[in-house]
Formats: structure tokens, sequence, C-alpha cells
């Protein structure tokens, strides 16, 4: 089962969710913000992605904005960043959708149509 994370109030995440039910994908619903990824997760994530790990960063965020990661981001080690990702489900980039053998971070329709008609 797909896993489908997402935060109900982003619009883009409504576009995603509403993509997946008009092509009827069956999807395990989670809000980023009630349900945050453990850093386990992350990192399983992140290595089973093939993306830096910056891309999972929500860089239009307040939070991302607030504490200047722009900045320090490039300063941080891997292990720093997956913590610093796995402390607040607001700096996780979203959605996310993670099947068997891809990770997709962001919603970009030719992409998850790719990724979901293999």
């Amino acid at each position: 089962m797909l896993k489908f994370i997402c935060y109900p109030k982003c619009t883009t995440c409504v576009k995603a969710k509403k993509w997946l039910d008009d092509n009827k994908i069956q999807y395990e619903f989670r809000d980023i913000k009630q349900d945050a990824p453990t850093l386990d997760e992350l990192t399983e994530w992140y290595n089973g992605s093939g993306l830096p790990l910056k891309k999972f960063f929500n860089t239009s965020g307040m939070l991302y904005k607030s504490l200047d990661l722009k900045n320090k981001i490039t300063e941080m080690t891997e292990d720093e960043m997956l913590a610093l990702l796995a402390s607040d489900g607001m700096l996780v980039k979203r959605p996310l959708l993670i099947g068997n053998g891809f990770v997709l971070v962001g919603f970009k329709e030719v992409e998850w149509n790719e990724a979901l008609s293999k």
C-alpha cells in the first residue's frame, strides 16, 4: 500500500490527493503535522529516493525561514539534517508518496504518473 504523507491545509497536497483519488489509486493517508516522520523513516526514505537530502526540506515554510536554514543547511552534516527534519514535520517538503521501490517528494504529476505506471 502506498503511503501518502501530507499537510491537509497545503494546496499542493490537496491537488496531489485529488489526483490520487481521481486515478483511483489506493493509499494510506498520514497528516505530517499530527504524525511526523521519525528519524528512521526519513533516513530510509532519503536512502531510497536518490535525491539530495536538501530536497526533503520545505524551503517555503515559515519554520525553515525563521530558523534561517537557507544559510545554515550547507554547513550541516547529513545526520544533523535528518535529525532536524525529524524534529518537526513542518520542515519536511510535502507531499511525500512512498511506494515499493520509490520515494517521491513534492507533487509533479508527470513524475507521479511515471512512478505509478511501472
